[in-house]
């Protein structure tokens, strides 16, 4: 610590308190979904009741008055346990319409470091208890999209089946999910490895067991359903198991075929069959051959129902469904079609015959019997779907008809989650149906940057997979937009940030192959073009825009730290470590800031040249992670470290400890009352590690989080309003953005 103005302002903050004053949190309407959705469950008897689980951003209920969704689990998804927003399976009580169920947890490698667990539900998710069980749950791991792993005997509301992954079998429980016991008597616990030299873990773990269904035909044994079949990713003994003793005894069914793994197993009741869709990979991003098959339980005899063969059968088969209205009547999609279109199948004759939605007239001419819809998310049309062959979408392993409803249908893809109201249609003679995005409320998009220009665009969100979104003002947050960033486009952006003294010059990055990944944009984020100095082999990372907007400091994904100037091509800033957290004074044109490690770096020739600041921090500091610069004063720079945070008033000169909140993950400063400035943190206080807020430089902390889940705060991101007072953003991995005002 330098100086008595440094000592003053540490004396005036370390004693006080952390105090607690939870905002009221909303997302941002991108709208769309933005992610996968690989399951959705409608319940049998009640009619409306329905949900939809995401891979890492939570799961969801139907409100079926509109067609949104309303998010479930934003509570459990807490810094310490993140890993609750992977969605592995879903369950619901046949008998009682108000209990769901649902297997928790993201990684089974060491990504995720707690165990998974079993939620249950009694008020349709508004409130949940936990069990936890003795090994991992893998809601974004190959395999996601098969299902449903986790069941309720239809009649018997204690008794529960979960297929777990990793080796770990088959799990039973016999008090409605409050505990469970592994059931010895299942030996098969699926032996397929999607690449058994992936040293992550994340393609070299068992898929293991993939299904869990209940024949609600059969005889009861002690008041227990007798029959149910299991399926296993296993293509080499047998991939479909029986009981037929209510779970106590189990054998390969006869006769099944090989080669491929179950996705998706139906009961269809009133013809006593099962449907089974197979594909030769886990998904959901591979699947290059496939089939369907039809199992007579009461004939115990397979028929071979694929919709395709010969050269049009170059995919694996995922999301299926039957009308429980209609016996004879299922669909079938493509896991995965990626050219040109996915396509679902339709059969009125129990797979004897199919119908396609749409087929060539001559190439490359489609008739489409279809019409395709996204008012709800006008960005799906206006941007990716205009940028891409695929309009019915990919990754295709959810795919329902409404039990109670032979019009409603849905069906989850990996950018959105589709469906209509007139599905009949298709069996008449005009066969055309309408498709719509009907992910209201679902806001699953992996936000990995975010900027609010003071004077210019209220947000800037780059997030992955689906390039980014400007809102240019306050009250558009609450409008989905109708464009995404374009021209270019790119798979993801990894970060954007903007001139201080230029708010409509702002600049990204993406991580995309085959194209410059850095492109500027002079009318706050409306239009782009690519940089003129960016190559194709440099990609990611994060950017800091100098105030005027002539210059780029890029800490770049694999090529090191970068600079340049008036587009001219991106050359290596030596004097800073590879990877360097940096920021841009947003006031003096020729200062950058940067850090690596604990070490502190300024520039004060336009970011040409980096100098380490000896001793900027105590001996304490060990790890830099994050720098702000005030936005509207020069020279004043904030930076979040593992000992607390820090400030300086002289470009970086000299350092304060400011605050009673250690351990700081992101630091952000935002509009104040007045002329007033608030900080924000994400670190550790009072109240845990959390979300604080100040309004007086630091000297005391409030915890604006509350209950508020916002998954993992070290993979989110952090800006408070450059321009409405109080208002400040959450960017997260998988809830997308939300924002308060505090």
């Amino acid at each position: 610590m330098k100086g008595p103005a440094a000592l003053q302002l540490l004396l005036a903050a370390v004693v006080a308190p952390v105090t607690a004053a939870a905002a009221t949190w909303k997302n941002v309407n991108i709208g769309g979904g933005g992610g996968f959705v690989p399951g959705i469950v409608f319940h049998p008897k009640s009619k409306g009741v329905a949900y939809a689980r995401t891979d890492i951003g939570g799961l969801y209920r139907l409100n079926p008055d509109d067609d949104s969704w309303t998010p479930l689990t934003d509570n459990l998804g807490t810094h310490e346990r993140w890993g609750n927003w992977g969605i592995d399976a879903v369950a619901l009580d046949p008998q009682d319409p108000d209990k769901v169920y649902a297997a928790v947890g993201m990684y089974t490698n060491d990504w995720d470091p707690n165990p998974g667990s079993i939620i249950r539900s009694s008020d349709k998710g508004a409130t949940w208890e936990s069990s936890e069980l003795p090994f991992k749950v893998g809601g974004n791991m190959p395999g996601r999209g098969m299902g449903e792993r986790l069941a309720v005997d239809p009649a018997n509301s204690k008794i529960l089946y979960f297929g777990a992954r990793s080796g770990n079998g088959l799990w039973k429980s016999t008090d409605g999910g409050e505990t469970w016991e592994q059931v010895k008597a299942f030996e098969n616990v699926g032996t397929y490895v999607p690449d058994p030299n992936d040293t992550s873990g994340l393609n070299s773990d068992l898929i293991g067991l993939t299904f869990v269904t209940f024949d609600s035909t059969s005889e009861l044994v002690d008041g227990a359903t007798s029959r149910i079949f299991v399926g296993t990713a296993d293509n080499a003994t047998a991939s479909v198991y029986v009981s037929n003793d209510a779970g106590a005894t189990w054998s390969p069914v006869e006769d099944q075929p090989g080669t491929f793994f179950p996705h998706k197993c139906v009961l269809q009741p009133e013809e006593k069959a099962l449907y089974l869709s197979y594909s030769d990979g886990a998904g959901p991003y591979d699947g290059t051959l496939g089939a369907v098959y039809r199992y007579d339980i009461a004939e115990n005899t397979w028929t071979d129902i694929t919709p395709a063969s010969g050269e049009d059968l170059f995919f694996g088969f995922g999301g299926l469904s039957v009308d429980l209205q209609k016996p004879g009547t299922l669909m079938v999609a493509t896991l995965n079609s990626w050219w040109p279109d996915a396509q679902i199948y339709r059969s009125t004759d129990s797979g004897a015959t199919w119908s396609k939605i749409w087929e060539w007239v001559a190439y490359p001419e489609m008739n489409w019997y279809y019409g395709l819809h996204t008012d709800k998310a006008p960005w799906i049309n206006a941007g990716f779907i205009s940028q891409d062959t695929k309009r019915l979408g990919w990754m295709i392993e959810a795919l329902e008809i409404d039990p109670l409803d032979s019009d409603h249908w849905l069906y989850g893809t990996g950018l959105t989650l589709y469906g209509g109201h007139d599905l009949t249609e298709w069996d008449t003679e005009t066969r055309n149906v309408t498709i719509s995005s009907l992910a209201a409320g679902i806001e699953e998009m992996a936000v990995l940057g975010l900027a609010s220009p003071v004077g210019g665009s209220e947000l800037l969100a780059a997030v992955g997979d689906d390039c980014g979104f400007t809102f240019k003002e306050s009250g558009d947050l609450g409008t989905s937009p109708n464009t995404p960033w374009m021209n270019p486009i790119w798979t993801s952006a990894t970060d954007v940030d903007y001139a201080g003294n230029k708010p409509d010059s702002v600049v990204r990055v993406g991580n995309s192959e085959g194209a410059p990944q850095v492109a500027v944009s002079d009318d706050g984020g409306v239009t782009w073009s690519a940089h003129a100095g960016a190559d194709e082999s440099t990609n990611s990372g994060t950017l800091a825009y100098s105030a005027d907007a002539d210059t780029i400091v890029w800490s770049s994904g694999n090529a090191g730290v970068l600079r340049s100037q008036n587009q001219s091509t991106f050359t290596a800033v030596e004097s800073v470590p590879s990877g360097a957290v940096i920021a841009a004074d947003k006031r003096n044109n020729t200062v950058f800031y940067a850090a690596s490690g604990a070490a502190f770096y300024r520039s004060t020739d336009t970011g040409a040249t980096f100098t380490e600041v000896t001793s900027a921090f105590d001996s304490e500091v060990t790890a830099v992670k994050d720098i702000a610069a005030h936005p509207d004063v020069d020279g004043e720079v904030w930076v979040a470290t593992n000992a607390g945070l820090f400030r300086s008033t002289d470009f970086g000169a000299t350092f304060a400890a400011v605050g009673s909140v250690t351990d700081i993950i992101q630091v952000s400063l935002g509009k104040g009352e007045g002329s007033a400035w608030n900080v924000y943190v994400f670190g550790t206080g009072d109240s845990g590690t959390k979300l604080y807020a100040s309004t007086d430089e630091g000297a005391s902390w409030v915890d604006i989080q509350g209950d508020q889940g916002f998954g993992s705060l070290s993979a989110n991101r952090l800006v408070g309003s450059g321009n409405v007072a109080g208002q400040v953003y959450v960017g997260t991995n998988g809830r997308g953005v939300f924002y308060a005002k505090v």
